[in-house]
């Protein structure tokens, strides 16, 4: 399926990670990263999965060998497009819970139904949108490294939307461009800062308005 390739491309992002890195140390190296930094290498090699230059090279018929059509590319790109403004808005409103929840002190007689209830209603978060996860089955924020940091795969999603469009902007397969994100990303690990990185990379900081043109917001 499509999700599959997309998840060979999104792991591999991560091996290239561990594999490039030019840290000695481990705990400095590869993925071993800020939280809301580890996703980058991983998202960003996605965009490559379903670009129609790498789509015509792998994806064809599995007995006539023949290249996928260009209408049924035109399909893959709308439907990543569908419904994006539901799953973005109960998105945020899982990342907002997450980072209320753990902002709590005072346990005591604590009503989680009437706390998300609450919080609904402060954000504006539509009747017809519920939270992406209810608090009482949330495991990521209670089980993990992702507590309070759940935001993170969407910022993520800034960065990689943001990254690409440099390759977007001087070829998706340009050398120079691939040599400076290896060079700056995949080879630093944490041994400086991440947006120090990012911006050697890019040149800025990052645009936000690349995550709303690729989920077709913008």
């Amino acid at each position: 399926t499509i999700e599959e390739v997309e998840t060979l491309f999104h792991e591999f992002g991560h091996a290239l990670h561990g594999m490039l890195t030019r840290m000695h140390y481990p705990s400095v190296s590869g993925t071993n990263v800020a939280r809301d930094f580890v996703e980058l290498p991983s998202q960003i090699n996605e965009h490559w999965a379903t670009h129609p230059e790498v789509l015509k090279l792998y994806a064809r018929h599995y007995k006539t060998g023949e290249v996928i059509p260009d209408s049924l590319i035109e399909k893959i790109e709308r439907s990543s497009k569908f419904n994006q403004g539901f799953a973005t808005t109960e998105f945020l409103a899982a990342a907002i819970l997450d980072m209320r929840l753990h902002e709590l002190t005072d346990y005591s007689n604590f009503d989680v139904r009437a706390f998300e209830k609450e919080l609904a209603a402060e954000i504006g978060l539509p009747a017809e949108i519920c939270y992406r996860y209810r608090s009482t089955h949330f495991t990521h924020i209670f089980a993990n490294d992702y507590c309070a940091g759940y935001y993170s795969y969407l910022w993520a999603e800034v960065l990689d939307a943001d990254a690409f469009d440099a390759f977007v902007e001087h070829g998706i397969f340009d050398k120079a461009t691939a040599d400076a994100f290896r060079t700056n990303i995949l080879e630093k690990g944490s041994s400086e800062e991440p947006m120090t990185l990012y911006v050697r990379f890019r040149g800025a900081q990052p645009n936000p308005d690349a995550l709303l043109r690729g989920r077709g917001l913008k």
